[in-house]
């Protein structure tokens, strides 16, 4: 019996990505105020965040502390952790 090994299924994303422990803001609509969160992982076409707010819209902007602002559409979610996809 053929499997998937592991290599195909951790390999399904377009842009490879890198660890990282950076502080950045999230926020939720023009006018709301920016909630501290940490990128765990990033590459060009999205973020792996973890964030303790009870909803999270399907779309927001992350505000890096270099690099500024980047528009963002909610991938996936388990608890406190999401995915996103840069959509700008």
């Amino acid at each position: 019996m053929s499997g998937l090994g592991n290599g195909m299924i951790a390999n399904r994303r377009k842009n490879e990505r890198r660890e990282c422990r950076r502080g950045a803001k999230i926020q939720f609509g023009v006018g709301s105020l920016p909630r501290d969160c940490m990128i765990t992982d990033i590459s060009a076409g999205g973020v792996k965040v973890v964030a303790e707010h009870l909803e999270v819209p399907p779309e927001f902007t992350i505000i890096f502390s270099s690099g500024g602002p980047r528009q963002c559409r909610l991938a996936w979610r388990i608890g406190y952790e999401f995915g996103a996809e840069f959509v700008d």
